[in-house]
């Protein structure tokens, strides 16, 4: 099969690799359909996120099952699934306790990352890693149930409330998510981005949205408020702490969101204990939260209104396919592979972008209506 390969910092290339095959019982075999592109993919080729060389890209998958383990019961071949690449033992202290996102024995099980993942036209995974895509969601949503995951998990560690007001920094996909998701509680939600692009399709979405180009963001958002400060910031960037500490009111909450192993800002403790700041980081979602993700995608995977503005459904928020053969080009569209290109951060010189979600496709037959394969 084709599969796209991380040679290093900067590089991958398309190689013929073994297809997916049967080892264990309770194994699955899924024919993957497409694939959506993770900032952490493109900053793993920036060399600003760890990954083993050799190993295949990509873990926001959705695809048909073609082949089950003996042992397998909750899928059956021809079933339409979506891959939980977050593994874990389940035997380890945290998993016992529930907290299988701190697993212990992470090593050589991070689908994309340490362990071949999607970027490919077939993906060998265990049972309990599989969820089935309910009947009747469209291809384009059922690809975002991975990164809605990822959001679930964030803004419920945020506990928000009805009386929070809420900044999202950062209008790539996992911001509009998390904006989507925090404005089902959040009595505001505000979306501040710097990339023209990103800018407009946020402002076609939500009705608060701050523009952060060649400002600080933190002033920028305050000033657009009316001086009210909000009681939790999401930075999904990555980058964006700084502006996040500036920014929060008194006794609020920061949640840390984006990767970026070659970020780093200065911290005083005195400046979270004497305005009782509350610094938040969620680490991977846990196993219970997938299934809710899959839940939540069949309900905004219809036309509704997202957050107070007006706007397409959940299926909308991706813009560009692209086949797997063009893989740069996908990344291209999302500010390039070069170390000054787009991070999202809001820093200066980055490269603008050209798509919003982008989805590489590993089948190349033809799709109905839905996005799916036909014979899916």
């Amino acid at each position: 099969m084709r599969a796209l390969v991380y040679l290093g910092p900067g590089s991958a290339e398309l190689q013929d690799r073994p297809a997916g095959q049967l080892v264990n019982d309770d194994d699955v075999v899924v024919e993957v359909v497409g694939t959506g592109v993770c900032g952490t993919d493109r900053k793993i080729l920036l060399g600003r996120f760890p990954a083993r060389p050799g190993v295949v890209l990509g873990h926001e998958s959705v695809g048909v099952v073609r082949e089950t383990g003996p042992q397998v019961r909750s899928v059956v071949v021809g079933d339409r699934v979506v891959v939980n690449p977050t593994l874990y033992c389940g035997w380890c202290v945290p998993c016992r306790r529930g907290a299988t996102n701190f697993c212990r024995h992470k090593a050589g099980t991070e689908v994309g990352v340490d362990r071949d993942g999607t970027y490919a036209e077939s993906v060998t995974l265990p049972e309990r890693f599989v969820e089935r895509v309910p009947d009747g969601l469209p291809f384009r949503s059922a690809v975002l149930i991975e990164p809605l995951a990822c959001v679930l998990s964030n803004v419920g560690a945020a506990s928000l409330t009805f009386d929070d007001t809420v900044v999202v920094l950062g209008a790539g996909p996992i911001g509009m998510l998390t904006a989507l998701v925090a404005a089902r509680r959040a009595r505001r939600v505000t979306v501040a981005e710097p990339d023209g692009y990103r800018l407009e399709l946020a402002c076609e979405r939500f009705a608060h949205v701050v523009d952060v180009a060649g400002t600080d963001p933190a002033e920028a958002v305050v000033k657009a408020s009316g001086g009210e400060r909000p009681s939790v910031v999401f930075d999904t960037t990555g980058t964006g702490l700084d502006a996040a500490l500036r920014l929060i009111d008194d006794g609020g909450r920061v949640v840390v969101m984006g990767f970026d192993d070659s970020y780093a800002v200065p911290l005083r403790p005195l400046q979270l204990t004497n305005r009782g700041i509350r610094l938040i980081g969620a680490g991977d979602y846990r196993a219970d939260i997938f299934p809710v993700a899959v839940d939540l995608a069949v309900e905004l995977g219809g036309s509704q209104r997202l957050g107070t503005g007006t706007g397409p459904g959940l299926e909308r928020l991706v813009t560009h396919e692209f086949p797997l053969e063009r893989y740069v080009e996908a990344f291209t569209a999302l500010g390039g592979l070069t170390r000054d290109g787009g991070d999202g951060g809001g820093g200066t010189g980055r490269a603008g972008y050209d798509a919003l979600k982008v989805v590489i496709r590993s089948h190349s037959g033809p799709v109905g209506a839905d996005g799916w394969p036909v014979d899916a």
